[in-house]
């Protein structure tokens, strides 16, 4: 509760008394009527075959997605996107809902393979517990290192209940992240519970991280599976589409589009960005959420830098093709050091020169210009300019785009959870031979 009071606190902070107030209203929500909601029975009945069908069908595991990250959320990031990449490898999964923005009462289809789940909803959790119980299929746990609502006990139940447990170690822990003073306590005690259990699966996104888990538990069940890019989506285009009003007077305005997409949170570089603008050379335009008070403390007045706001993701594509160079103005510090940016792999997807600050996960690819001060930054923003055109260049994105898809992430995780299945299924083997053995 404590954690939920310091959230709503941030959003007042960000969005004013109104958004507070929406937000206060979502969480009552979801944490009285969401939950006691009751079903007919017609529907009951319902749910419960739906249920059955699916864990009977030919899917290779069940995994469930619980984290505080909603399918509709601003931002399309890892977990939808590795969601749909284990459904299209054989798992059924069942993604966890934000009472929010998604507004699934119980179970609804999303795509072949995925369904989204209202978990926090009491009836279903009860029919779900049930079909796990039933189900012979190996079950998986999946939750993100950075999620504050599912606390350390709770992964244990779910455990004993038969489920393998993936932590997906995708960011080192900030408040920043959570939006709070401090880190809230359920992020913390999870971590530990992950660090301390070597059963565990512990996914990781960035070197930094993999040392991390190498220092304090060691290699075993360790998996390295960076940020990637749906390829196949940033190849199709809508010839009909026509930018709004607000990007069309900054491409109006003739000079070169350098454009950033994603949180304006205080891990941005804003006195690069400024540096930027002051040189006249550029128009900026920045697209996302203010995730914190930082970016109108730091732009507000800035000439040619243009914040435009979220743009839908199915969207934000067709305005990103229209910029000339694409950038990363992070800080470097020991959060964005531990970084493994999902836009970083769908810029390489654009074909679009790449600049970003001296960071070590954009370091390890060979398309990606490095800014290592301001003027340097400046430099390079000159020789990706340049590089618009280069047909080798071009290829060198694509090719580095196409190694990174989705598909190639989650095939390291499910390569590793098909071993371990292996291995329980043996160990199994053996325990039941041993006991008739005993019996006989």
């Amino acid at each position: 509760m404590k954690d939920a009071l310091r959230k709503l606190l941030s959003v007042y902070r960000k969005a004013g008394f109104p958004g507070f107030l929406k937000k206060l209203r979502a969480y009552l929500r979801a944490e009285l009527f969401d939950r006691l909601d009751p079903l007919p029975l017609f529907q009951l009945r319902e749910l419960r075959g739906q249920l059955r069908a699916l864990f009977e069908g030919k899917a290779e595991r069940v995994i469930l997605w619980r984290s505080s990250f909603g399918w509709a959320s601003p931002l399309f990031q890892r977990p939808q996107h590795i969601a749909r990449a284990f459904a299209k490898s054989g798992s059924l999964v069942l993604y966890e809902v934000s009472s929010a923005s998604d507004g699934c009462r119980t179970l609804r289809r999303q795509e072949d393979g995925l369904w989204l789940c209202n978990y926090r909803n009491f009836t279903m959790a009860l029919l779900l517990r049930s079909a796990l119980r039933r189900t012979d299929k190996p079950k998986l746990l999946q939750l993100y290192s950075t999620d504050w609502r599912l606390s350390a006990s709770q992964l244990e139940r779910w455990r004993r209940r038969g489920c393998a447990i993936l932590y997906e170690y995708v960011d080192a822990l900030s408040p920043a992240l959570s939006g709070t003073g401090t880190l809230p306590k359920n992020v913390t005690e999870k971590y530990a519970y992950a660090m301390s259990h070597p059963e565990v699966y512990v996914s990781v996104t960035a070197e930094r991280l993999r040392q991390d888990v190498l220092a304090r538990r060691g290699a075993e069940r360790l998996i390295m599976s960076t940020n990637g890019v749906d390829y196949a989506f940033f190849q199709v285009f809508d010839p009909a589409f026509r930018p709004d009003a607000d990007f069309q007077r900054v491409l109006d305005r003739g000079l070169p589009l350098l454009c950033y997409y994603g949180a304006m949170a205080s891990w941005v570089d804003y006195a690069l960005l400024r540096r930027i603008g002051a040189s006249g050379r550029y128009s900026v335009v920045l697209f996302g959420i203010r995730y914190d008070e930082s970016l109108d403390r730091e732009l507000r007045g800035v000439e040619n830098v243009f914040f435009l706001g979220p743009r839908d993701y199915t969207v934000l594509k067709e305005y990103a093709r229209r910029c000339d160079v694409m950038l990363i103005p992070f800080l470097v510090d020991p959060l964005t050091r531990a970084t493994s940016p999902v836009k970083l792999f769908e810029y390489m997807a654009l074909r679009k020169p790449i600049v970003t600050t001296d960071l070590d996960e954009c370091r390890r690819y060979r398309s990606v210009l490095i800014g290592r001060s301001h003027e340097d930054y400046l430099e390079k923003l000159e020789e990706a300019l340049r590089l618009r055109d280069d047909e080798a260049y071009l290829a060198l994105l694509d090719r580095e785009a196409r190694a990174n898809d989705w598909s190639e992430k989650a095939r390291a995780i499910t390569d590793a959870l098909r071993a371990g299945e292996a291995e329980a299924r043996r160990q199994n083997a053996k325990f039941t031979a041993g006991s008739r053995k005993a019996d006989f």
